[in-house]
């Protein structure tokens, strides 16, 4: 898993010159879930940003599934399994697994 991430890393530093953490990696996919490319969002946007993207990369794990879309075209999520309590080392690695799969699904590796 860890040469997974490391490939989402380098995909994201190649194109934008710098090293994400997975908050920077879940906010460029909510961007692209959303297709809304601007230089700047508050902080709600962002976080709501980075919300879809979790539901997005959990949902291929049937944890969620999109229920609607808003006025704005952004998705709208429901929680159909609870996601398990974990410790966050682990935590951090069942989100950058589901992200690496994200990536792998909709073929955002170079090679």
């Amino acid at each position: 898993m860890v040469e997974n991430w490391e490939k989402v890393e380098n995909e994201i530093f190649v194109k934008f010159n710098k090293k994400p953490d997975i908050n920077g990696v879940l906010f460029l996919i909510g961007v692209r879930e959303t297709g809304e490319i601007r230089s700047k969002f508050n902080k709600e946007e962002k976080t709501e940003l980075l919300h879809i993207a979790m539901c997005k990369v959990l949902s291929y794990s049937g944890y969620y599934v999109q229920k609607s879309v808003d006025e704005r075209g952004w998705s709208q999520w429901e929680l159909l399994k609870k996601i398990p309590n974990m410790p966050l080392k682990e935590q951090e690695n069942f989100i950058k697994s589901h992200i690496v799969e994200y990536f792998k699904i909709e073929n955002l590796f170079e090679n």
